[in-house]
């Protein structure tokens, strides 16, 4: 059997700001059944991850390109790959078969041709839970809440946390497991209405919209007079400037992300280092990948905070194979709450 697969693209390399014109959908036939002795799978994609890292990449350089293997460049007119749920439709792996549900890396497009058996890949049991929650709760977004909080701040009960871009994927999720820990938590978003859920919803100690403060440091002064012990960050840029102006001695800063940068290159954070030297803060850059190790535990604890209604699952789906590019540029404009993802098909 032949079908049509729509999949998307990007026109050229993207060195601003994201914007509709630099993607294009394309179409191309595709066989769904594959010649004897192959390796290759075919899927069809259900939820596909949308993520800020992915702009890096489209991008004509970046220094993260070189980094690690999953954040290679895109170039123009090839397929995006991207964290995803998937259901397989043919398969010359015979770890696969027809109807597995599995998880990894697929494509921006309604199936995907993985050849080679290069791919990353693996079956999993739904556990009861809805197949998108694979994609962010008990995926990567989860893991690098939950390994970046424990593994990377190293918290202690009581200690008092700040999270930046805190109804994202990732910050929903850091400020939930640091209140179940035990730690007092606050968080910035970018709207009265998300500050609510923070605080309403998630149980946040308190929050703030960092759109209406002109000073963040003083901000960060009223909402933490006792000072910052671990900083959660998602933004970068003049929020950490601040945030260690704010910390304590022996202070930690888990570093996440950036993406008030990945957009403007001149917003390049510039914290005070004399901060950091004297009162001994640690910062530290990592990536989901670091945090395997602690995988099962991770998924266990999790899994267990689900069913007994102490962890929410925020989740932000937009619909169909067209709805990729305006997904993505909304990560960008604020307009995502929890983890973004396309819901490409029905399982």
């Amino acid at each position: 059997m032949e079908v049509t697969n729509r999949y998307i693209t990007i026109k050229t390399h993207v060195d601003g700001e994201p914007k509709e014109s630099d993607f294009e959908l394309k179409t191309s036939a595709l066989l769904l059944s594959l010649d004897p002795g192959s390796n290759d799978i075919i899927v069809k994609n259900l939820f596909v991850s949308i993520d800020p890292y992915q702009l890096n990449r489209m991008k004509s350089q970046s220094s993260s390109q070189k980094a690690i293997g999953f954040a290679s460049a895109i170039s123009p007119g090839e397929d995006i790959d991207a964290y995803g749920v998937a259901k397989v439709v043919a398969s010359g792996n015979p770890e696969f078969e027809k109807d597995d549900l599995v998880v990894g890396i697929i494509t921006w497009g309604e199936y995907s041709l993985l050849e080679g058996g290069k791919y990353m890949l693996r079956k999993f049991d739904p556990m009861g839970f809805p197949l998108s929650y694979q994609v962010g709760i008990l995926g990567f977004s989860g893991l690098t809440a939950y390994g970046g909080f424990f593994e990377v701040c190293k918290p202690k009960k009581g200690e008092k946390v700040f999270v930046s871009a805190a109804s994202g994927s990732v910050g929903n999720l850091v400020g939930q497991y640091a209140k179940l820990f035990g730690c007092y938590v606050v968080g910035c978003a970018g709207s009265k209405e998300k500050v609510a859920l923070l605080k309403e919803k998630l149980g946040f100690d308190d929050a703030f919209n960092y759109k209406e403060e002109p000073d963040l440091k003083s901000a960060l002064g009223r909402y933490f007079p006792d000072g910052i012990d671990i900083y959660f960050d998602n933004v970068g840029a003049e929020m950490l400037e601040a945030a260690v102006v704010n910390m304590n001695s022996f202070g930690r800063v888990a570093v996440c992300g950036v993406i008030s940068e990945y957009t403007d290159a001149s917003k390049r954070a510039a914290p005070n280092m004399l901060d950091v030297v004297y009162k001994r803060i640690k910062l530290q850059g990592f990536l989901a990948a670091d945090l395997m190790s602690v995988f099962s535990d991770f998924l266990s604890t999790t899994t267990d905070h689900l069913r007994t209604g102490k962890l929410h699952a925020l989740e932000d789906i937009s619909y169909g194979v067209e709805s990729f590019p305006s997904a993505f540029i909304a990560l960008f404009r604020g307009h995502n709450t929890g983890k973004k993802m396309v819901k490409v098909a029905d399982e």
